[in-house]
C-alpha cells in the first residue's frame, strides 16, 4: 500500500492546481435550511470543469506525471465523472488518455468523455472485468494508471474542495459528502484535520462503507443497485485506512429519497445536480446523518443524463 496523504499532501495540491481549476461557489437556500433544521452550505462542484469535483484530482496528477509517463500516457477505469475529468485534464496538457468504461455506463457520460480526445474501451459491468482490462492495456502499451480514487494524488486533490470550502465558511460543526470509491470522503477528511466532523453518505444499494465501517474491514462483496452510478464502486484499500478511523459516520439513502432530495434542491435553488451528489441532503433530511448546527455538503457533480431525468 502506498504512504497515506496527509493534510500537507492536500495543501501542495491547492496550490499546484489553483489556476487550472474554477475556485466554485458556495451556495444556501433559507428553504432548504427549513426542510433539514439546520444551516447548510453547498460547495457547487457540479459547477467544475467536466461537471465535478474529480477535475481536482486528475489535474492534481498532470502536474505530478514524470516526463516518461507523459509520453507513455495515462489509463484508467471509470463509469463516468473521473473519466471525464481525466480525459480533460489529460488533453489540456496534450497527454493521450484511454479510459476502460463499463457496458452499463452513463451515454452522456461516455459521449463526453470520447469529446474530450480520450480513447474509450467497454468492458464489462464488474470491477474485476474494470481492472483486467486497465492491466492489459498498461503491459500492452506501457500507459500510466490514474485509479480513480485509490491514488493518493487523487485523493489529496479531491480534498482541495472541502479545503476550500472550510477556508469561505470556517465555523462548520460538520461536512457531509457522497461516498462510492472514497476519494473525496477521505480527502475531506484529510483536510478538517480533525477539527469538523466529516461524514460521508452512500445509497442503501450501494453500502459497502456504511458496513465496512460497521464491521472494521474493507467490504467487497458489493452487488450495487442504486441510481447514483457515481456511487457503486467499493471504497479503496487507501481510502478505507482514512475513512475507518477519520469518518463520523456513513448514513445511508434510498434511491426514492435521493430523488426526492434532487427535486429539493432543483426546487429551491435551480441547480441541476446528479443523483450522486443528492444522497448528502437525502441522509440529512432522513436523519441517519445528524442534521444540526452549521453543515458544509460538497455537491460532487452535475453530470445529470436528461433523456432518464
Amino acid at each position: 500500500m502506498s504512504p497515506l496523504p496527509t493534510f500537507d499532501d492536500v495543501l501542495e495540491a491547492a496550490r499546484r492546481i489553483e489556476s487550472l481549476i474554477k475556485r466554485t461557489p458556495v451556495m444556501t437556500s433559507r428553504l432548504i435550511n427549513q426542510a433539514v433544521g439546520a444551516e447548510l452550505f453547498f460547495k457547487c462542484e457540479h459547477l467544475q470543469s467536466a461537471g465535478a469535483f474529480k477535475f481536482r484530482g486528475t489535474s492534481y496528477v498532470m502536474t505530478r506525471l514524470t516526463p516518461e509517463q507523459r509520453r507513455a500516457g495515462v489509463i484508467t477505469h471509470s463509469s463516468g465523472n473521473h473519466a471525464q475529468a481525466l480525459a480533460l485534464a489529460a488533453q489540456r496538457v496534450a497527454v493521450a488518455a484511454t479510459i476502460v468504461m463499463p457496458e452499463g455506463s452513463n451515454p452522456m457520460k461516455r459521449t463526453a468523455t470520447i469529446g474530450y480526445g480520450a480513447r474509450v474501451l467497454t468492458c464489462p459491468n464488474t470491477q474485476a472485468d474494470r481492472e483486467s482490462a486497465c492491466q492489459q492495456e498498461m503491459e500492452l502499451a506501457g500507459l500510466h494508471l490514474v485509479h480513480p480514487y485509490d491514488d493518493e494524488r487523487i485523493i489529496a486533490g479531491a480534498g482541495t474542495a472541502t479545503l476550500e470550502l472550510l477556508e469561505e465558511v470556517p465555523d462548520l460543526d460538520a461536512v457531509v459528502t457522497p461516498v462510492g470509491g472514497g476519494g473525496l470522503l477521505s480527502g475531506s477528511i484529510l483536510a478538517a484535520r480533525g477539527e469538523t466532523r466529516v461524514y460521508g453518505a452512500e445509497p442503501t444499494g450501494a453500502d459497502d462503507a456504511h458496513r465496512g465501517i460497521a464491521q472494521g474491514r474493507r467490504v467487497t462483496d458489493q452487488h450495487p443497485e442504486t441510481v447514483s452510478d457515481g456511487l457503486r464502486t467499493c471504497l479503496g484499500v487507501l481510502n478505507f485506512a482514512i475513512i475507518h478511523p477519520g469518518a463520523a459516520g456513513i448514513g445511508l439513502a434510498t434511491d426514492e429519497e435521493t430523488l426526492s432530495a434532487m427535486r429539493l434542491v432543483h426546487a429551491r435553488t435551480k441547480q441541476l445536480i446528479e443523483p450522486s451528489s443528492a444522497v448528502p441532503l437525502a441522509c440529512l433530511l432522513n436523519g441517519s446523518i445528524p442534521a444540526r448546527g452549521r453543515i458544509g455538503v460538497v455537491i460532487s457533480g452535475g453530470n445529470v443524463d436528461l433523456e432518464s431525468l
